[in-house]
């Protein structure tokens, strides 16, 4: 009897779709929301990983979900013949935001990983080759983020806010934090982020309270703008 296993991939991707969108405040999935005739902030979310497979890399979308987000599930049908998926249900006992998420997906994964937000939008007329020139940096620094500068404060309240620093044009973070009460001396935010296989581990800290971020030194990737779809305007 023959046997079959999944093919091993280049790259994983977590897409957390378990949480519930109440800021959002529509009766469907935020990710779900039609930005134009036939595509969805999912869609929008997803290009960069469309391009990963595009350039020859075996991608395996690693989709954690809740039962209410059955819709989700089912429209990602759409993507079978561009990713090898797998769906996983959030386990409550690894925690019940982003970070049990990152967690739930983490066993799933193979070789480098990149962390990509179904509401999250990288914008610009190179934002899709964006998340694939990130995972050729982790190679070389283990870390990387797609990031987006901001000086307003109280978006950088409720972003993954990062110092970005320069030198001899080099980008790389200088400090990071999820969500800071004070963003003095934050001046951007990031978008995705993409880490080497071995670091991988340490991911959910990027999103946890109380937990020193891991991607102080990271290459940073500018895009010209990052769109967050936590309410029907965007």
């Amino acid at each position: 009897m023959q046997s079959s296993s999944r093919p091993v991939p280049d790259v994983s991707v977590i897409l957390p779709c378990a949480g519930h969108g109440t800021r959002f405040g529509s009766p469907y999935p935020k990710e779900l929301h039609c930005l134009a005739p036939g595509v969805t902030v999912l869609d929008r979310s997803l290009e960069g990983v469309v391009e990963l497979a595009k350039s020859g890399l075996g991608v395996r979308l690693i989709v954690v979900f809740g039962r209410h987000k059955l819709e989700t599930v089912d429209y990602l049908a759409r993507y079978s013949d561009t990713f090898q998926m797998v769906f996983v249900y959030q386990d409550e006992s690894l925690g019940g935001g982003l970070d049990g998420a990152i967690r739930s997906a983490l066993p799933m994964t193979q070789g480098p990983v990149a962390l990509v937000l179904p509401d999250i939008v990288v914008d610009g007329a190179d934002a899709p080759g964006k998340l694939l020139d990130a995972l050729r940096q982790v190679e070389v620094v283990g870390w990387s983020v797609v990031a987006a500068e901001e000086g307003d404060r109280d978006t950088l309240r409720h972003m993954g806010a990062l110092a970005v620093d320069e030198e001899g044009g080099v980008l790389t973070v200088g400090a990071a934090a999820d969500k800071p009460a004070d963003p003095s001396g934050f001046n951007a935010f990031w978008g995705m982020v993409a880490v080497a296989e071995s670091e991988a581990h340490r991911l959910p800290d990027v999103v946890s309270a109380g937990t020193a971020s891991p991607l102080a030194g990271a290459a940073v990737l500018m895009a010209e703008g990052i769109v967050n779809y936590n309410t029907p305007a965007g």
